[in-house]
């Protein structure tokens, strides 16, 4: 079974660095953007199973990106994972209206997230790589 690319986009470097290391040892094949621009261009040519998308990014926010990313026709089909502080009532809603397929909170649970992504990298995973 070939390893689920996963991409990552967030720019706080220490939550970067436990989501790359957890996915990593769980077998995962793990690229990383700090931008949205940046995982916007990289999702359209890595053509990942996954995208887990910060929400509070600067610039661009991650809500916006994944507007974009379910716009395109290159990007449409692969499942986006909102990965958010916000966790207010109405957040969860608000990121799945802008084209999030899932929804998760940080701080992460180290113990139940790598089973998460799986699920959304599978279950969902009819888009991405062909």
């Amino acid at each position: 079974m070939q390893e689920k690319r996963i991409l990552v986009v967030d720019d706080n470097d220490l939550n970067l660095e436990l989501v790359i290391d957890l996915l990593e040892v769980a077998g995962f094949d793990v690229h990383s953007a700090t931008t949205a621009e940046e995982g916007i261009q990289l999702a359209r040519s890595l053509q990942p199973d996954l995208i887990l998308m910060d929400v509070g990014l600067p610039g661009m926010d991650g809500l916006e990106a994944a507007k974009i990313l379910k716009g395109d026709p290159r990007t449409h089909k692969i499942p986006l994972v909102a990965l958010t502080a916000h966790a207010m009532r109405g957040d969860r809603e608000t990121a799945l209206a802008a084209g999030c397929d899932g929804y998760i909170t940080k701080p992460i649970d180290t113990r139940t997230f790598t089973q998460e992504v799986r699920r959304f990298a599978t279950v969902q995973g009819q888009g991405g790589r062909t």
